[in-house]
């Protein structure tokens, strides 16, 4: 799947990059005998070379600075992150040669946090009793205290970020389908996934789904937004015009998930257990249709969390 033209120069200068993307579209079958009029496909984002989904948001949204000159030669990249994003600003920034800086919640899993400083990124914490949110206070804090220092790219912001799924993973998931499908579902961290495959899909068919799990806001799932509340962020980039459904899913839900999943090949982790939960509902209810999710990382991500205990 091509890129945006902007940035090809600069992945035949990295070529190690050219590995992101074109992540396989598999049948998961765990409903198969209870719901035969059920069809599920998961994207495998965990095929990235960062392990996740976040890997093309953090290529488009990086090279397109380079492109323009936003970002310099040995200006610090900086941004919030969950963990995923900032493993891929980690990894890309090395490759690249730009210094790193993360700020997360402490109480992001420790694979994550280690995988980040392997690359070379300094992280920032913050209190995980105080949600997410705090982490995107903090990096404005961080970024207005010292905005020469900084090049900070904004992921809840930044336009690049939902293009890039509009641009290969709503193209790869068509392609992969044939544009046969009826329903979407996924999250919201940013809201680029969701926005740039929901966007696409839905240019296509008007009728397909867009369905979006909501977690809680305490103890949450890793790399999901709680939405609802006066007090949540809103990222600037979700286009909530496209979403049909909205499904609450608690962690326990997301880990019961990821259980059934192992069980059946596939080690993935918490917030595709909560997706997956999602598609499972609605195709309990609605009895047929084609399903499309994603598994957005690796369940070995999680062994210092409860998630396998």
């Amino acid at each position: 799947m091509p890129w945006d033209k902007r940035i090809e120069p600069f992945l035949d200068r990295y070529p190690a990059l050219r590995a992101i993307g074109n992540t396989p579209l598999v049948p998961v079958e765990l409903f198969r005998d209870e719901l035969p009029g059920v069809e599920v496909l998961a994207k495998m984002e965990l095929c990235n070379p960062g392990g996740s989904l976040k890997d093309r948001p953090v290529l488009r949204m990086l090279l397109g600075a380079l492109a323009e000159g936003r970002l310099e030669p040995g200006k610090v990249i900086l941004d919030s992150s969950s963990g995923n994003a900032g493993i891929a600003y980690a990894m890309i920034g090395g490759i690249i040669g730009q210094p790193v800086e993360i700020v997360i919640p402490d109480n992001a899993s420790a694979e994550r946090k280690k995988r980040m400083r392997a690359h070379g990124a300094r992280l920032v914490f913050t209190d995980a009793l105080q949600g997410y949110d705090e982490a995107l206070r903090e990096v404005r804090r961080r970024y207005e205290a010292d905005p020469a220092r900084y090049f900070f790219c904004d992921q809840y912001g930044n336009e690049d970020n939902w293009r890039a799924h509009y641009e290969t993973t709503a193209m790869e998931i068509l392609e992969e389908t044939g544009g046969r499908l009826t329903h979407l579902v996924a999250g919201v961290g940013t809201g680029g996934t969701v926005t740039g495959i929901g966007r696409r899909l839905k240019e296509h068919d008007p009728k397909i789904r867009v369905v979006v799990v909501i977690p809680d806001a305490f103890p949450g799932i890793e790399g999901l937004k709680p939405l609802g509340r006066p007090e949540d962020i809103v990222p600037a980039i979700l286009d909530e015009g496209i979403i049909d459904e909205r499904i609450h899913v608690t962690i326990d839900d997301a880990y019961a998930m990821c259980v059934r999943l192992a069980r059946s090949g596939f080690f993935v982790g918490q917030s595709s257990g909560a997706y997956l939960t999602g598609v499972e509902r609605v195709a309990r209810r609605e009895r047929r249709g084609r399903f499309v999710t994603l598994f957005n990382d690796l369940g070995e991500r999680y062994f210092s969390t409860r998630l396998w205990d």
